[in-house]
């Protein structure tokens, strides 16, 4: 049974990794794809658990091997996802998330044209920054360059199938299980977890 690709992209500051961690320890059978950097790491970001820290040269050399699924380039620092960790997971039946930008959304939609995608946005602006600089990860200068870039990426918003506004975050995490769960209960997903039933009751595939 192939397992199913979650997409879900968010401006910096909405509560997305908040959401994925919380939906993560909810559901079973759902893991989470960890990006390759260039970023520094944030004080309590450990390597290999939020990402793959590397640098800019390893970086570029991996891209050029063809190790990433997709890669791009996010407020002066690359990020990438590595193709054969999700396509294995996938294979073996078990669901996989991936937090990525719009651009590498639909990147990866050109090779999984029926991955799930999730775009995540904050009540505000307002709420956007209150929770940039509640975080105290990011320099005033980090945080006013992303402000600027959340307006650019808010208006792709459009283009994903589904939105959860992330005002309430427990309404927002019921939402964003629901979609999850509502995914696994496709036809062909539901044909493939559960064939002798469909077969049973005379169901073609």
């Amino acid at each position: 049974m192939q397992g199913s690709l979650f997409l879900v992209s968010a401006p910096s500051g909405a509560g997305k990794s908040s959401l994925v961690n919380a939906l993560l320890a909810r559901m079973n059978g759902i893991e989470l794809s960890i990006s390759t950097t260039t970023r520094a790491p944030r004080p309590g970001e450990v390597n290999g658990r939020e990402y793959h820290f590397t640098t800019v040269e390893d970086f570029l050399a991996c891209k050029e091997r063809g190790e990433f699924l997709e890669s791009a380039l996010v407020h002066g620092n690359y990020y990438g996802t590595n193709k054969k960790w999700i396509e294995d997971k996938m294979r073996s039946g078990t669901d996989v998330l991936l937090e990525i930008d719009w651009q590498g959304t639909f990147q990866v939609k050109k090779i999984f044209p029926e991955a799930v995608t999730i775009f995540i946005l904050p009540p505000s602006i307002k709420a956007l920054e209150d929770r940039l600089y509640k975080r105290g990860q990011d320099s005033e200068e980090t945080i006013t360059r992303r402000l600027l870039g959340a307006g650019a990426e808010m208006v792709h918003a459009k283009e994903f199938q589904f939105v959860i506004i992330n005002e309430e975050f427990e309404q927002a995490l019921e939402e964003f299980c629901s979609v999850v769960t509502s995914s696994r209960l496709r036809f062909a997903k539901q044909y493939a977890r559960h064939t002798d039933i469909f077969v049973q009751l005379g169901i073609p595939s």
